[in-house]
């Protein structure tokens, strides 16, 4: 082919009208800024506990539980309404200035801490048994949603009894005041995760829709990255809730009952 003829010349331009278009970038949608946060000191532990399936996620609100007490502040003599033993961790970025479970915004600088079961609000003292220190926290949150974990202390109370460089640690936690009953009444659902993408949670809350008529079942992200299932039973009746927990399996994460005010 010769190259001042016309078939060699609309071939040169095509084949450059062809590079061009492989060369541009697709549009990429704006992605909000993430908050400010304080970066913690040492190290991040590895963060445990799924975000609460709140109004910006599930698209109503779930209610901002009333706490009941505002402080840590309590008698050294109060005796415990409650001991329990297993390992704690502590969470803080990307969590940090965070909304948590009680509608607080999260400080990980402040005393408080996550549980899964105890009322919102409620007053525990956590006891390293390696190194005998103790902190007094305020449960804001829910978590630790890994199996064996028993509660997820902020970055605060994790320096104050030298976990934060070891990641987790065995403890006894103290229930020292709650603002309702720990063992009656209460609103209930499932959590069920992470899961490493969104398919595989979707996937599954759709199985839970067809499955349980009656529940709501939300899915939604976690700031660190991963999917939860959320199955909020008729009524956020505690023992409706316990038969899904023992009913369901998953291949990612666990199962977990959650108390949810």
């Amino acid at each position: 082919m010769k190259r001042n003829s016309p078939i060699f010349v609309l071939a040169l331009v095509g084949a450059l009208i062809f590079l061009a278009g492989c060369g541009h970038k697709p549009m990429q949608a704006a992605v909000p800024a993430a908050p400010s946060i304080q970066q913690p000191t040492s190290a991040e532990a590895g963060t445990t506990k799924a975000s609460d399936a709140s109004s910006e996620t599930s698209g109503e609100s779930e209610g901002v539980a009333s706490t009941g007490l505002a402080s840590t502040e309590i008698d050294p003599d109060t005796k415990p309404i409650l001991v329990e033993t297993g390992i704690a961790s502590w969470y803080g970025a990307p969590y940090h200035n965070r909304r948590a479970s009680n509608g607080e915004v999260y400080d990980m600088h402040a005393m408080t801490a996550a549980h899964k079961t105890l009322p919102l609000g409620s007053i525990v003292r956590v006891t390293c048994l390696e190194n005998g220190e103790s902190a007094v926290v305020r449960i804001t949150d829910r978590g630790p949603f890994i199996e064996g974990r028993i509660v997820d202390l902020s970055q605060a109370a994790a320096l104050k009894i030298g976990l934060v460089r070891k990641g987790t640690a065995q403890v006894r936690l103290e229930v020292l005041k709650t603002p309702q009953p720990i063992e009656v009444g209460g609103r209930w659902a499932v959590q069920i995760g992470g899961f490493q993408t969104e398919d595989s949670a979707r996937d599954l809350a759709g199985h839970l829709t067809r499955r349980y008529h009656t529940a709501k079942v939300l899915t939604f992200p976690s700031p660190a990255g991963d999917w939860w299932v959320r199955v909020r039973v008729k009524d956020d009746d505690r023992e409706r809730a316990g038969k899904v927990a023992r009913a369901e399996k998953t291949s990612e994460g666990g199962i977990f009952l959650v108390r949810l005010d």
